[in-house]
């Protein structure tokens, strides 16, 4: 993949959302929010440190590569109450190697000039333990003025006391990229030559640089207690070039953000005649500084000032959570946890300053339950509300009266199943309103005050979910998942009648998945996986038509040559099916296509 992102493709009720432009190439989402940008709806954390910038973005996600992940946690729904700001509709925790005295090195080529380098190693001996990685990835890209050229590190040390007692440690993560801009494409052009890039796009062009640093202790007091202590800085800075239409002039989007944060848990594990009882505790905060500018550009020289924007944003949390089996089947999972935001904005244009809103403190109660019918079925069921505040300047009070933050309100249900050794299937129903749902609207045309959020109105979004994982053999694995979902606005914003009862844009009516591994003989795997979503509304009122839908083949066969060397074909959309991401803003629309049928060969080796 060229970025961690397409890894959530195979992740069941993940929507992906690919713009393939630049530093800005798409994000994810799920439980019926779109990866738009407009709602930024998933907490990001990578080793736990959270990881959106202000709008709730993740760029933070490009730095962390396939090689040196271990494993993505992802909770989905308003239950979770370790986490506040930006987990609207759930949170996903990106775990990267740590310890250990292995190592991997890869090696990949293919379709579009694709060469891909990455290289992990971990050092352990005694109280000690290093990790390392290096990355450097290069693609033209299947369209023209496509170009782009990623590189990450990333190091940890850490230091265990021989008692066990404790541990501390050191990671950082560095990543940059520097990409032309293919530009969006009209509906004719697309259907005309999807490969190519329209002449007012030739000066198109991104840098990303993102770099997170942080200090980890844990440790254990006695046998009853245990805490965690992160202190973080995260560093962003994206310039980018772009010209949206061909009737549109060029724009530069400059975004330098800064945030500190702190974070402390402490769980107790008394000895009590329940079969199990566990008290989770937690406080963080996090202080952002943001500068986000525009400037109205020819051939990227600056020409006129759209924005200039200077703010912070600080929050403050806290949570306790509770574990309580009172009998081995059953166990409950009270929660409650309280925001509070603080911060200043300034227009420097302007000169005008404006407080953040007074939200007030941000109350989220949450309670979680399951219960074992028998050894192989379990029923389950939770129910929670989380936040969602404005980002820009939509969360300052530019304007006489107060907002309230809107409120997300959630609920699921579900089964699962293991009918079978080898076999676990899933099947749950879910439900989430929000009050007063607000929007960033994003401005193609670079209108003065664009990016400011606009009120869409109360909102339900709701779906079922199916998942099955299969494994009868060492043989054989096999996996598989279908969401259906709908969002939907109940009572509009006043100004926006005609949307009552309309789907969300960009929010398709199901996700789907699947994929099967075999391995005949022990040194050979054959696979085929592949993921598709069905199509989508680009504007709120429902009346421009449908896009976006797909259905992907993706085959790979793998060798092992040695027990240290093992090489990989991949065919990726191997039908070569044609596929577009579509969006529709301030009266302009854009179309960008999705890569044809590309071949990759990679070698790898262990270290």
């Amino acid at each position: 993949v060229e970025h961690s992102w397409e890894l959530l493709m195979n992740a069941p009720g993940v929507q992906v959302t690919q713009f393939k432009m630049g530093t800005d190439a798409g994000r994810f989402s799920f439980r019926g929010f779109n990866g738009e940008g407009r709602i930024n709806a998933v907490k990001l954390l990578i080793d736990g440190i959270p990881s959106n910038d202000n709008a709730g973005g993740m760029p933070y996600l490009d730095a962390v590569w396939p090689l040196d992940i271990t494993a993505m946690e992802i909770v989905r729904g308003t239950n979770d109450a370790r986490y506040g700001l930006n987990a609207i509709a759930g949170d996903v925790n990106v775990v990267t190697r740590q310890g250990g005295n292995d190592g991997q090195l890869s090696m990949t080529a293919g379709s579009f000039g694709t060469q891909d380098l990455q290289l992990a190693k971990g050092f352990e001996h005694g109280p000690w333990s290093q990790n390392y990685f290096i990355g450097w990835r290069q693609s033209a890209g299947e369209r023209d003025h496509a170009d782009a050229t990623q590189r990450s590190f990333a190091g940890k040390w850490f230091y265990t006391d021989p008692d066990g007692t404790w541990r501390g440690g050191l990671t950082t993560r560095y990543y940059r990229n520097a990409a032309l801009e293919a530009g969006y494409l009209s509906y004719p052009q697309l259907q005309a030559d999807p490969t190519q890039s329209p002449d007012y796009a030739r000066d198109d062009r991104s840098e990303r640089e993102t770099r997170q640093t942080a200090l980890h202790v844990d440790g254990r007091i006695g046998s009853d207690w245990h805490w965690t202590a992160k202190a973080y800085q995260n560093d962003y800075r994206n310039q980018r070039w772009v010209t949206f239409t061909e009737g549109g002039a060029q724009q530069e989007r400059f975004n330098d953000e800064r945030q500190r944060g702190l974070m402390f848990n402490a769980s107790w594990r008394p000895a009590t005649a329940l079969a199990e009882l566990v008290v989770d505790a937690g406080v963080d905060g996090q202080w952002q500084d943001n500068i986000a500018q525009r400037f109205r550009t020819v051939q990227r020289q600056r020409q006129a000032t759209l924005r200039d924007w200077d703010f912070n944003l600080d929050t403050r949390g806290a949570y306790v959570q509770a574990v309580i089996r009172p009998i081995d089947r059953l166990k409950l999972v009270p929660a409650y946890r309280v925001d509070r935001i603080y911060g200043d904005f300034t227009d420097v244009s302007s000169g005008t300053t404006a407080p953040v809103y007074h939200y007030g403190l941000i109350k989220q109660p949450k309670f979680s339950a399951s219960y074992s019918i028998t050894d192989a079925v379990v029923a389950y069921a939770n129910w929670g509300r989380t936040f969602q505040i404005g980002s820009g300047n939509g969360a300052y009070r530019t304007q006489a009266q107060d907002l309230a933050p809107s409120i997300n309100e959630g609920w699921e249900a579900g089964l699962k199943w293991s009918p079978a050794a080898g076999l676990q299937t899933r099947v749950a129903v879910w439900e989430q309103t929000a009050s007063d749902e607000v929007a960033t609207i994003l401005g193609v045309n670079g209108t003065v005050g664009s990016n400011e959020v606009g009120n869409v109105g109360k909102t339900r979004r709701r779906g079922w979910d199916l998942q099955a994982n299969w494994q009868p053999d060492a043989r054989w694995r096999a996996w598989a998942s279908y969401s259906r979902q709908k969002a939907t606005i109940e009572v509009p914003d006043p100004s926006a009648p005609a949307t009552r009862g309309r789907q969300i844009e960009n929010v398709p009516n199901w996700l789907a998945s699947a994929g099967v591994e075999f391995s005949p003989v022990p040194d050979w795997t054959f696979s085929a996986w592949g993921n598709g979503q069905g199509d989508y509304y680009v504007e709120r009122t429902n009346t421009l038509g449908r896009y976006g839908g797909y259905a992907l083949l993706n085959v790979g066969a793998a060798y092992r040559l040695n027990p240290r060397n093992q090489l990989m074909l991949q065919l990726k959309n191997a039908t070569d099916r044609a596929y577009l991401y579509a969006w529709y803003d301030s009266g302009s629309s854009g179309y960008s296509p999705g890569d044809g049928r590309a071949l990759y060969l990679t070698w790898t080796r262990e270290l």
